[in-house]
């Protein structure tokens, strides 16, 4: 295994933290604003924009301008796919503007494509239905699966270990 672990957080977090080579990014903003600041020791970047938003209606016209789709899960896809196959272990972060939706989806899917623990994973019920339908879609042997909202309400009430 290469990536060895994957995590996913805010664009708050993801732009104050100091950069590590050995840390890749997937960085999503809204269309519209600005590319993360990212320090520049992150040397493995994929950034894309897209919105939090679910289509109002399957039969939708596609693409629809700001909604995530095929071309960006094949993105994703291939950026971590490269970086697994890489001769050296690397984590991988991913953020979006509040690290809840859409970066928690992005991360069940790397953690499923690539057998690296996702830290929080049981935090991640939020995590953005239609990110996780395209993602399944262009990876259908993957089971993504969206943690019950049960397993973080565990996760609180848990006592801590001294």
């Amino acid at each position: 295994m290469t990536i060895n672990q994957v995590f996913y957080a805010s664009r708050e977090l993801a732009e104050s933290l100091v950069g590590n080579p050995y840390m890749a990014v997937i960085s999503i903003t809204d269309p519209g604003t600005p590319e993360a600041k990212l320090d520049p020791m992150f040397r493995h970047v994929l950034r894309l924009s897209f919105f939090d938003a679910l289509p109002a209606d399957e039969y939708l016209p596609a693409p629809m301008p700001g909604l995530f789709d095929h071309l960006m899960a094949r993105h994703i896809g291939d950026f971590v796919e490269e970086l697994h196959s890489a001769p050296f272990e690397i984590s991988m972060m991913v953020h979006c503007e509040y690290g809840v939706s859409r970066s928690a989806a992005v991360a069940l899917f790397v953690a499923a494509a690539t057998g690296a623990p996702l830290r929080a994973r049981e935090f991640a019920y939020e995590a953005n239905d239609w990110v996780i339908n395209r993602l399944s879609l262009l990876y259908p042997h993957l089971n993504i699966e969206i943690p019950p909202i049960a397993a973080a309400h565990e996760r609180r009430t848990q006592l801590r270990s001294s």
